[in-house]
């Protein structure tokens, strides 16, 4: 024990971006037995350092559990019978040096334990993407019924990519589908790729490097969907620690957000078939797409489970309203 404490130090003083010391956190943990006991304290702890959450948990009890199941390699829904066992001293150790590197590095859990739940499917990820939290898993759980049918689709875009996990997930709906996991940044792709290869998906799933739709010549798809960058600029500049720690190439989207949205828009239906159909997520830049579009008969989902700014529109409407696109695009 007292080796342990001597390695983490009793306390550790929380600072400020501008080193400014905010509180001190204790990280002894005698009396502490069970996982239930553990996973109590890390919420504890998570609470009292303040820590924001938004990336597969949304509560300080939620994420503790994460990280304590991460070290004692437990499902999720492990039977309740099983929260008063008792970790071993070094379960404890372990335990407790992840706590703290949640706490003092505000990196969310998914970049400490290397992995992320998106859809119902266990993906690898690191700091060269997002971490996985899109709405559109919900649109994936209905198969995007209307809006194809999950039996024809042939070919699927997943632009934007990251860890593929939009692109990956969508193959459990669409049972005759390939897709490609398209993206800018070769870090992410190396991850898509290894996603690629955890689930065997070699022949049905390809990483392309592409600037949008750059690399695509020739190609056209059944289905494109998109989580793009579309952070605005002030809004970025206002993002708790935690969504600092991932990339701002996966943020970032200009003054509005729309940088990208707008290349999309304009460029989607060249590489979309006859009945193609765009599916795109904004998060909270609908409103400057609304404003920018208010021509267009976008669709916006509404989700039972969270989440907002995803909308989707058909090839033969973006036709229509080509010249404009082009405009916008330039403009």
């Amino acid at each position: 024990m007292m080796h342990l404490l001597r390695h983490l130090g009793p306390n550790t003083q929380l600072r400020n971006r501008k080193g400014t010391v905010m509180k001190t956190i204790n990280y002894q943990y005698e009396g502490l037995e069970t996982i239930i006991d553990f996973v109590r304290w890390g919420g504890s702890l998570f609470n009292e350092a303040e820590l924001f959450f938004g990336h597969g948990t949304d509560n300080a009890f939620d994420e503790s559990k994460v990280l304590t199941f991460h070290v004692l390699n437990l499902p999720w829904n492990v039977p309740e019978n099983y929260w008063l066992s008792r970790l071993t001293q070094h379960e404890k150790q372990q335990v407790t040096e992840l706590f703290k590197r949640r706490i003092e590095s505000r990196k969310p859990a998914a970049y400490l334990t290397g992995e992320a739940w998106f859809a119902g499917i266990r993906f690898k990820v690191n700091e060269s993407t997002l971490v996985p939290r899109s709405p559109i898993a919900e649109l994936i759980a209905q198969r995007y019924e209307p809006w194809v049918n999950p039996d024809t689709v042939t070919e699927v875009l997943d632009l934007c990519t990251g860890s593929g996990c939009i692109g990956i997930a969508s193959l459990q709906a669409l049972p005759n589908a390939t897709v490609d996991l398209v993206d800018i940044s070769l870090d992410a792709l190396a991850v898509a790729q290894k996603n690629i290869e955890l689930y065997g998906l070699q022949e049905v799933a390809v990483a392309i490097e592409s600037d949008l739709f750059s690399s695509l010549k020739g190609k056209q798809y059944d289905l494109i969907v998109s989580n793009p960058p579309y952070v605005d600029k002030i809004e970025m500049e206002a993002l708790p620690e935690e969504f600092q720690q991932e990339p701002r190439l996966g943020l970032e989207a200009g003054s509005d957000g729309l940088d990208l949205v707008r290349k999309i828009l304009a460029e989607a239906s060249q590489y979309l078939k006859e009945d193609g159909v765009l599916i795109v997520e904004v998060g909270v830049s609908q409103y400057y797409v609304e404003s920018e579009y208010p021509e267009l008969p976008l669709f916006w989902f509404e989700f039972e489970q969270g989440g907002e700014g995803v909308f989707a529109i058909q090839k033969s409407e973006l036709d229509v309203f080509q010249t404009l696109l082009d405009e916008r695009k330039l403009a």
